[in-house]
């Protein structure tokens, strides 16, 4: 009888203390990692928070607290709301097309009647693991004006009358750089959508098959129904990864022709430590400027966090 109370007594959940203790190695292995990001990435958003209420240079000791009095001026300066608005005309620009172009890549790719899809694969991801300085020396090389081999091909083949200033140019330099990025990068959103498609059953297309479907009925009423949850996903990454495009850029033109091509990293680096025109550089107003951006950015995730979440829920409701 007492046996049988005992064994029906319930058990006591261990402590927080106990429960740390109890897995204190495997906590022991993650201390690198968490020493690497603390000192890599939440020193520098700390430091950069706290540097933006300072009138500092960075390169003496004269540190002046100033409050908000940085955000303030940021909200006047027209050179940093046109970089402001610039980068996301630069994700608008490139992240629609990355995908899309991606996506007709990956459906044909996947196919297994294709030989050699995996050379083709391979050829389409080389760009990405090219180092970007590589990539903006031997483009600057190509599309340059001066005998630069594209401009020579477009007035051999009559598509141009004269040798047109890619990069040199107000109105062309952006989307130049718009399409350099696409072409580099759409190797990363080809691989998430390959992945997506792994996904979709064999057996549903072999169901479709039975049914008369082929060709671009399967892709838009078989496969994309399946693969559509995934392209919120692969567009906020792509979307982010569109706001990271400073090696780029700087590699190509430095912000220019005339600030043309300034996206916000490119200005937070000016103010921070390119002097322009003989100016001290600017720590702390740079350093707002990155806090201002980097909460914008976090605003647009939290917001397609939020439609990624309500779709989803709008889904499974029609599934009941």
């Amino acid at each position: 009888m007492a046996l049988t109370l005992e064994s029906a007594a319930p058990t006591t959940r261990p402590g927080l203390g106990a429960r740390l203790w109890r897995s204190r190695i495997e906590y022991l292995f993650l201390l690198p990692g968490l020493a690497i990001f603390a000192l890599f990435v939440g020193y520098p958003l700390v430091a950069s928070e706290y540097f933006s209420l300072l009138q500092w240079s960075g390169f003496d000791a004269d540190q002046v607290f100033v409050g908000f009095a940085n955000y303030a001026e940021l909200l006047g300066d027209g050179f940093f709301w046109a970089a402001f608005w610039r980068s996301f005309l630069f994700a608008l620009g490139t992240v629609p097309a990355q995908m899309v172009i991606s996506l007709v890549l990956a459906i044909v790719l996947n196919n297994k009647l294709i030989k050699l899809s995996t050379l083709f694969r391979t050829l389409i991801f080389l760009p990405v693991v090219t180092p970007v300085a590589v990539i903006g020396i031997v483009m600057t090389l190509m599309l340059s004006p001066f005998n630069g081999p594209v401009n020579s091909l477009l007035q051999g083949l009559h598509l141009a009358a004269g040798p047109i200033d890619f990069l040199g140019s107000p109105d062309t330099a952006l989307p130049t750089l718009m399409a350099i990025y696409v072409w580099k990068w759409v190797g990363v959103t080809l691989v998430y959508w390959l992945a997506a498609l792994q996904t979709v059953p064999q057996e549903l297309y072999e169901a479709a098959r039975l049914d008369g479907v082929k060709g671009w009925q399967m892709t838009l009423f078989v496969i994309m129904p399946i693969i559509m949850p995934f392209a919120i996903v692969i567009a906020l990454i792509s979307a982010i990864g569109a706001m990271n495009v400073f090696p780029l850029i700087q590699s190509m033109t430095q912000g220019g022709p005339f600030f043309a091509s300034e996206v916000m990293e490119v200005y937070i680096f000016r103010n921070a430590f390119a002097s322009v025109g003989g100016a001290v550089p600017r720590l702390g107003y740079a350093s707002a400027a990155g806090v201002f951006f980097g909460l914008a950015i976090m605003a647009l995730t939290v917001l397609q966090i939020a439609a990624a979440r309500y779709l989803r829920n709008r889904e499974a409701s029609r599934g009941r």
